[in-house]
C-alpha cells in the first residue's frame, strides 16, 4: 500500500511499500494414474512446484508450476532479483529477470507436447505469487486486478485418456459406470472405445462437466475415431466433443481421419505438427483446429495469422508468461477472430485457481477450459479439493487467489519429491520400463 504526507513544496511524499524480503521454493510429487499419450505414459509421480513470496509485512503470495529440477533451480537463482521487489512492479520484475537470465527463444520449447522454455515458468510464478499478493493489500480478488470478472463461474471439461491393462487394478464394470465412484473409476484400465465410455460416464457423473476431450496419439487412427464416434453414441449430439492426436498424425492422415469426424467434433486439437501442416489441414476440413503446440508464443501469431493454422489457441498461463499476458492473448483472438480457451497438466488447486480467475476475466472465453483435475488425488490447499458443481467452479471472492496453504499436507508432498527420486518429466522413459525399447516419434501415422 503506498502512503503519503507533505513535503515542504506542499506536495504529498509517496512511500511505496511493502517489499518482498522472502521466497520459498518447494518442489512436491502429486501420486498420477499411467495415463497414456502420444510421447509414452505418465510416471507414478507427477512434478509441481509451489512458491511463496514473503513482503516486509508478512503478506504471503503463492503460486504453482510444472516442477522440473532446472526450472526449481533458476527460481532459486531468481532470490537475487526477487528479494527487495515491489510485488506491484511485475514490468520491472520481468525485465530484471529477462536481464539476468536471457530471454526464452522460440526453438527452446522442445519438440515434446509440453513446454520446456524456462523464463516463463519462471515470471508465470512469481506474478502469479505477486498477484496473490497484491490482491491481499487491496482487499480484492486477483481477477479484479485482471480487470474484472466476467462470469461468476467458470466451465471445464472431462479430460479423458487411454490407459494400460493393469492400471490400479481393473475393474471391468458389471453395473453401470455412473454408479461407480470416480475413485474406483480412475483406477481402472481403458484402451478400448467401451472402456473410454464408462470412463466418460463416471467423470461425467461425478463433476457434472458438459464437454469432453479425448487425449489420442495413442493408437492408431481408426482405433482412436472409433473411440470417439462410441462417445457420440453414447453422451449424443448435446455434448461437445474435441480430440487430440497431439501432432503425431501426418497431413494426409489428418485429412482423412478428420473427414469421418467432421459432424461429430466441436473442434480437432493438434492433429500434425507445425503451422504449414496444421493450415493445410484447416483448408481440407471443416472441423475448427484448436492447437497448444504450433503457436505459444506471441511471435508464432503473426505466422499463424499468414498461414491460418488453427481457430482457437488453447493458452497456459505457465507456458504464455502469466495471467496478464494471457489476457492480452485473449484481446488478440478477439481482434483476429479466433477461439480461446486453456491448455491443461497434471495439476493442483493453486494452478486450477490461477486459471479460474484469468478464465473469468476473459470476455471472450469461446470453450470449456481443459483440466487434469480429476486425475489428481491430493491437494495442498487449506479446506482439501476444489469444489466442482455441474462442470463448473466458481470464481472466489477473497482476497487474492482466495486460498492457502495446507502446510502440513505441503510437507508430505515434499517428502514424496524426495523419495521418488524424479528429476523431471519424462514420459517416454516411463513407457520403456513397460516396453523396453519403445521410443518417442514425432510423426507416428
Amino acid at each position: 500500500m503506498q502512503r503519503g504526507h507533505s513535503t515542504a513544496s506542499g506536495r504529498p511524499e509517496i512511500v511505496y511499500g511493502p517489499k518482498i524480503k522472502e521466497l520459498r521454493v518447494t518442489p512436491i510429487a502429486v501420486t498420477d494414474p499411467p495415463l497414456l499419450n502420444s510421447v509414452g505414459i505418465h510416471a507414478p509421480y507427477a512434478l509441481r512446484t509451489v512458491i511463496e513470496l514473503v513482503t516486509d509485512d508478512n503478506i504471503c503470495g503463492i503460486s504453482e508450476i510444472p516442477g522440473n529440477v532446472e526450472i526449481n533451480g533458476l527460481l532459486d537463482q531468481s532470490e537475487a532479483v526477487i528479494i527487495g521487489a515491489d510485488p506491484f512492479q511485475l514490468n520491472k520484475l520481468r525485465t530484471d529477470l529477462i536481464g539476468r537470465f536471457g530471454q526464452d527463444q522460440r526453438d527452446t520449447r522442445g519438440v515434446n507436447p509440453w513446454d520446456d522454455r524456462k523464463l516463463v515458468h519462471v515470471f508465470s510464478a512469481l506474478e502469479v505469487a505477486c498477484l496473490d499478493i497484491q490482491g491481499k493489500i487491496c482487499n480484492r480478488p486477483v481477477v479484479d486486478l485482471l480487470g474484472g470478472r466476467c462470469r461468476e463461474q467458470v466451465s471445464f471439461a472431462a479430460y479423458l485418456f487411454y490407459k494400460p491393462k493393469g492400471a490400479g487394478g481393473a475393474l471391468g464394470y458389471k453395473v453401470d459406470p455412473r454408479a461407480i465412484s470416480w475413485a474406483a473409476a480412475r483406477q481402472t484400465s481403458a484402451e478400448s472405445a467401451e472402456e473410454i465410455v464408462d470412463q466418460a460416464q463416471s467423470m461425467c457423473n461425478e463433476f457434472g462437466f458438459k464437454s469432453i476431450k479425448l487425449k489420442g496419439g495413442v493408437f492408431p487412427p481408426e482405433i482412436e475415431v472409433d473411440t470417439i464416434h462410441k462417445l457420440r453414441i453414447a453422451f449424443g449430439p448435446e455434448v461437445p466433443l474435441r480430440f487430440d492426436p497431439n501432432g503425431v498424425w501426418t497431413v494426409e492422415t489428418s485429412i482423412k481421419y478428420g473427414r469421418q469426424m467432421e459432424e461429430i467434433l466441436e473442434y480437432l486439437e493438434d492433429p500434425t505438427r507445425g503451422q504449414e501442416g496444421m493450415a493445410a489441414v484447416r483448408k481440407a476440413l471443416k472441423i475448427p483446429l484448436a492447437t497448444n503446440m504450433c503457436t505459444t508464443s506471441f511471435e508464432d501469431i503473426p505466422p499463424g495469422i499468414a498461414h491460418g493454422s488453427e481457430d482457437i489457441i488453447l493458452s497456459d498461463h505457465h507456458f504464455w508468461g502469466g495471467l496478464r499476458e494471457s489476457i492480452s492473448l485473449g484481446k488478440i483472438c478477439r481482434t483476429f477472430e479466433k477461439g480461446l480457451s486453456m491448455h491443461s497438466n497434471s495439476h493442483l488447486g493453486i494452478s486450477l485457481t490461477a486459471m479460474v480467475h484469468m478464465a473469468a476475466a476473459i470476455p471472450n472465453l469461446t470453450y470449456d477450459l481443459d483440466t487434469h483435475y480429476p486425475w489428481q488425488s491430493e491437494e495442498v490447499i487449506a479446506g482439501g479439493r476444489v469444489k466442482f458443481e455441474d462442470g463448473k467452479v466458481a470464481v472466489p471472492r477473497e482476497p487474492g487467489l482466495g486460498i492457502s496453504l495446507d502446510r502440513q499436507v505441503l510437507g508430505q508432498l515434499h517428502e514424496n519429491y524426495k523419495m521418488c527420486g524424479f528429476a523431471r518429466r519424462d514420459d517416454t522413459l516411463e513407457m520403456q520400463k513397460i516396453q523396453p525399447g519403445w521410443k518417442f516419434k514425432a510423426t507416428k501415422w
